[in-house]
């Protein structure tokens, strides 16, 4: 069998992008809801506040590091893998990400310090502005990443010179048509995330029985964000799909799974969409429900992929089948949320043993859900790499596939111990717990670490 270099250094970018996502969107939620933690106990001055901004700053370090060194790999990407995108839609993305490197990265790595070594180095108010100002400096990463790619969906304020994009309107560029709703989304869903991984811990420091005011403060916090943030993430996710009808008609008839303009579209809830019948087999479906969700109108018309070339259509399994793990997940965490917010009223938060046992597992639907998410968005946009200007096929850099194969199996290698090492060392510090002097001192009692494997990134809490 032949080997494509194309493919090849596409599943090399999105191994890479999918390793590094994760991260970055923990990072996002993670330093907002320190500096939280630390503007609480500024008000309250109780303790509790400040051992958990303590026990989660550590765990914010980890999880820094691993996304800055995965994240480095990307950019190198660019030149060794995509140089035909580089030259040809350079002029324009290149600023982007050198805003994002000037405006935000610079940003935390300034405070970033302080933020982590200064507890008891600096006064207090100093380190909650750390705090604050490197959580502004993530989302503002992500302010810039995402106007980016947007681009890439829908380029706007730009003109063509001999094949080359030249910006017109930074204005247009930067505020293109997908952007708005696209940056909500994903912010959103960066917050949801930590919200979920918090409550996780909580429920399993409650289970084993350790840590008590810590877990209480955990499950409390973590459930009261998702509360909010569930139900609005499904609803940005809605208005962006309108979006997503507007300016990507074939993206949107590749996630519904829709091969014909019909009114009264049905909303396909499974089935296997077959490219070569265009077709979906074993289609269950519920009529009407798809125009009504797409077009807001029971009668609505949307078009369907057979409107669109072969050649221009992206990998209808994929996107169908990603979306729908997102989607679900979207769901299972709402209902998660509403059971937690119904014991919460009746006071059984942190005594139903049931629900903290399948809260203690839920940590990585959020991250499920934000791959998932991005599958759909990137493989969505195929066969373009910017929509109307490059095709991925053009994009590729000349070199050998061999090339590519062995830079991928390199980087499986290598990304699997990272992995691996920042996992295990996110779990070890989950295991033992907020500080246990400080515990000691407002308890009474002498804190113990979590038995091992009871992690929030591990198995779950067992009990002694």
């Amino acid at each position: 069998m032949d080997l494509d270099a194309t493919l090849l250094s596409r599943i090399q970018f999105g191994f890479t992008i999918t390793f590094h996502i994760i991260f970055p969107a923990f990072t996002i939620g993670l330093s907002a809801f320190i500096a939280v933690l630390l503007a609480r106990w500024m008000i309250t001055r109780d303790d509790r506040f400040r051992d958990l901004a303590s026990f989660w700053t550590k765990i914010f370090a980890v999880s820094f590091a691993m996304g800055v060194v995965s994240g480095l790999v990307l950019s190198y990407e660019f030149g060794t893998n995509w140089s035909g995108f580089s030259r040809v839609v350079g002029n324009v993305l290149g600023p982007l990400l050198a805003y994002e490197v000037l405006t935000a990265f610079f940003l935390e790595a300034s405070f970033l310090g302080i933020m982590l070594f200064g507890r008891n180095r600096v006064p207090p108010w100093l380190h909650l502005t750390a705090a604050i100002i490197v959580s502004i400096g993530t989302a503002t990463s992500a302010f810039w990443i995402l106007s980016a790619n947007s681009w890439m969906q829908y380029p706007a304020g730009y003109e063509l010179r001999n094949g080359i994009a030249f910006p017109l309107d930074w204005k247009d560029v930067v505020f293109n048509p997908t952007f708005p709703l696209r940056f909500a989304h994903m912010l959103t869903a960066a917050y949801l995330t930590t919200s979920i991984v918090v409550l996780a811990v909580g429920a399993r420091f409650a289970l084993a029985g350790k840590f008590p005011d810590h877990s209480k403060t955990m499950l409390r916090m973590g459930l009261g964000l998702a509360v909010i943030l569930a139900p609005l993430q499904i609803f940005i996710g809605d208005q962006h799909g309108l979006v997503t009808a507007k300016y990507q008609p074939a993206k949107l008839a590749a996630i519904e799974g829709h091969w014909e303009v019909e009114k009264g579209a049905p909303l396909v809830l499974f089935g296997w969409p077959d490219e070569k019948t265009q077709s979906n087999l074993y289609q269950v479906a519920i009529p009407h429900l798809g125009s009504l969700i797409i077009t807001h109108s029971w009668d609505g018309a949307y078009p369907g992929l057979k409107q669109f070339a072969r050649a221009d259509r992206p990998p209808v399994p994929q996107v169908f089948f990603a979306f729908r793990i997102m989607v679900g997940v979207g769901f299972a965490l709402l209902a998660l949320v509403i059971w937690g917010g119904v014991l919460a009223l009746r006071g059984e938060l942190t005594t139903n043993r049931l629900f903290l046992k399948v809260a203690a597992v839920s940590w990585p639907l959020g991250f499920v859900a934000i791959i998932s998410g991005w599958m759909v968005t990137e493989i969505g946009r195929q066969p373009w790499i910017a929509t109307g200007v490059l095709r991925t096929a053009d994009a590729a850099s000349p070199v050998i596939a061999q090339a590519v194969l062995g830079s991928l199996i390199g980087f499986v290698l290598v990304y699997g111990i990272v992995f691996s090492t920042g996992i295990y060392a996110m779990n070890r510090l989950i295991n033992k717990g907020p500080t246990p002097s400080v515990v000691a001192a407002r308890t009474g009692t002498p804190s113990r670490p979590l038995a091992a494997g009871t992690g929030a990134l591990g198995d779950s809490a067992g009990e002694e």
